[in-house]
């Protein structure tokens, strides 16, 4: 998807359509939180970073399920 920033008042405004509002379940009351690599923006909604542990727990059920598998694909 491609946009374009729009003026709103002395600033530039990104407008976000509805479905993808709603595939990211945020509205306008939701905070946001914008971060930069230096060349991308990454807009997500505040707080919603997974912690360390979480993908870790994830990381031993895939491993758990899918052992296997995994050890095949690495041969």
């Amino acid at each position: 998807m491609t946009k374009r920033l729009v003026q709103h008042g002395n600033s530039a405004a990104l407008v976000l359509e509805k479905p993808l509002l709603q595939l990211l379940n945020i509205d306008l009351t939701t905070d946001l939180e914008i971060i930069t690599d230096g060349k991308n923006l990454i807009i997500s909604p505040a707080g919603s970073q997974s912690s360390e542990g979480d993908l870790l727990a994830s990381l031993e059920k895939i491993n758990k399920l899918h052992s296997a598998t995994l050890e095949n694909l690495a041969r």
